[in-house]
């Protein structure tokens, strides 16, 4: 058994230890708002935050976890309120297909908890993840609004 804390909870599971992350989340946890697209970490959809660091979870394995806290889509709104991010994705009708969706929020709120207040340069330099859709003026927009709070 391995012990990996998500969302602030405490979970077991049998997976071996070299299995990515992501399918620790999916497949065993349940939490599927974190994507697969890629599985090399380049397309972001699967982005998590461990510590509160930036991480694409298909490339990260189990056994590199350790007691390190995990944090997903599921586990940003707290009591059922959105976050500031959350609330801008909608209020700014960011997701088109919204597959890469969660993945961009993520990487947005990693960036406003180090960058509150960014830049349309810093915005570009920090989200590197990719949306098919070309929804990337809204999602500035959304990151600038939720900046404002």
């Amino acid at each position: 058994m391995v012990a990996v804390t998500v969302n602030g909870k405490i979970y077991n599971t049998n997976a071996d230890p070299r299995t990515p992350l992501l399918w620790v989340l999916r497949d065993d946890l349940g939490l599927t708002g974190t994507k697969y697209g890629c599985g090399v970490a380049q397309c972001g959809s699967c982005t998590v935050h461990i510590d509160g660091v930036v991480n694409r979870s298909c490339r990260v394995p189990l056994n590199a976890v350790g007691r390190r806290k995990v944090t997903t889509i599921e586990g940003l709104a707290q009591g059922g309120t959105l976050t500031k991010v959350q609330q801008a994705w909608l209020d700014n009708d960011v997701p088109q297909c919204g597959y890469c969706q969660s993945g961009m929020i993520m990487a947005a709120a990693a960036l406003l908890k180090t960058t509150p207040k960014p830049t349309d340069e810093e915005i570009d330099a920090a989200m590197t993840n990719i949306c098919r859709c070309g929804t990337y003026q809204q999602i500035r927009a959304a990151i600038h609004d939720a900046a404002k709070g």
